[in-house]
């Protein structure tokens, strides 16, 4: 069993040393390709359509400002004529302009979902907030410092879009605050 195990241990051995070439195709003929059929072109109609005539384009008119007639002057002394003031009008109060109310911002949610749409957006403020602030600024390499800086500066934004009451955008920012967040804080 010895002999055996030996035999086929040197076999395995042996054919380990033992180079598979692998056959290259023969070189086949160029492929001889055919010429293109010839070409035959016929028109589908038989009378062709008689080019229409455009329509005359409209006169055009020029629009002329009447010009002041030219003042002359002269440098002759005028003869002093009184014009006829009228008798001065009573003074009229001032009026009173009322307040024009701002136009009200467009809205993308109801009315009544703003609220809790405002709640989840300032819970993942403070999520991305709580996550920031548990990150040791110092200790961060300069692309995560950017990060850092990033998240800080889109909190900053969601804030200021909820102010304006633009919660599609704030919604939107602070998300990718708190994603840079929890990514920052899983580094540490």
């Amino acid at each position: 069993m010895k002999r055996f195990s030996i035999f086929l241990l040197g076999a395995t051995l042996a054919s380990g040393c033992v180079r598979a070439h692998a056959k290259a195709a023969p070189d086949n003929p160029p492929l001889d390709m055919p010429a293109p059929p010839p070409r035959v072109v016929e028109s589908s109609d038989e009378n062709p359509p008689v080019p229409v005539e455009l329509p005359a384009e409209p006169a055009r008119s020029t629009i002329r400002h009447p010009t002041p007639p030219p003042q002359t002057r002269t440098d002759s002394p005028r003869p002093e004529s009184k014009p006829e003031t009228p008798p001065p009008e009573p003074a009229k109060p001032p009026a009173v302009e009322e307040p024009v109310p701002p136009p009200s911002p467009l809205q993308t949610t109801p009315a009544g979902d703003v609220g809790e749409l405002e709640k989840t957006i300032r819970a993942a403020m403070a999520r991305a907030q709580h996550d920031l602030n548990r990150i040791d600024y110092r200790s961060l390499n300069p692309e995560a410092r950017a990060q850092y800086e990033s998240a800080k500066s889109l909190i900053r934004q969601a804030d200021d879009a909820i102010r304006v009451k633009n919660f599609e955008y704030a919604k939107t920012v602070a998300d990718k605050a708190a994603v840079l967040a929890t990514q920052l804080a899983g580094r540490r």
